[in-house]
């Protein structure tokens, strides 16, 4: 099942590779964790993020995060989401020029490590659920890439 996950995502980033992503993406949606997604489960899921509020997607999108499910988001987690993120839009545009990202930015682990500034108010090296969603909610950028009404 996880494979045909793969599969889909490759359709949609044919240029990019999605398999990590669209790993870490099927183990938030199988909720049961039994190797396979089933209707309720892909439904939940799409559901939530497709037409959930702000605090529900950042729920999600913390659940994303959490790799192994402890309650924090760590670096090492968080960079390799990041990293699997930068392989599936690893897009190269019509001119052929890859994607330009800022200086601060151009590798997962300078993004990881201006998220953490951003957000790790306490500075212990973990995000919590709280410190992920208010620092969410407090990057423009991420509030629009999470409240777009993708049928307009």
């Amino acid at each position: 099942m996880k494979e045909e996950f793969q599969g889909i995502y490759k359709q949609f980033f044919p240029n990019g590779d999605p398999s990590k992503f669209a790993s870490f993406v099927f183990n938030v949606f199988d909720d049961n964790h039994d190797g396979h997604i089933s209707f309720s489960e892909f439904i939940a899921a799409l559901s939530i993020t497709s037409r959930g509020t702000l605090d529900e997607k950042l729920d999600w999108a913390f659940s994303l995060y959490d790799v192994d499910k402890d309650g924090f988001i760590r670096k090492d987690e968080m960079a390799d989401i990041v990293d699997a993120i930068y392989r599936l839009v690893k897009v190269e545009h019509m001119i052929g020029n890859m994607l330009e990202l800022p200086k601060d930015e151009d590798t997962p682990q300078k993004r990881v490590e201006k998220i953490f500034t951003n957000m790790d108010k306490n500075l212990d090296g973990q995000l919590t659920r709280d410190e992920f969603k208010e620092g969410s909610k407090a990057d423009p950028w991420i509030v629009q890439a999470l409240t777009m009404d993708i049928s307009s």
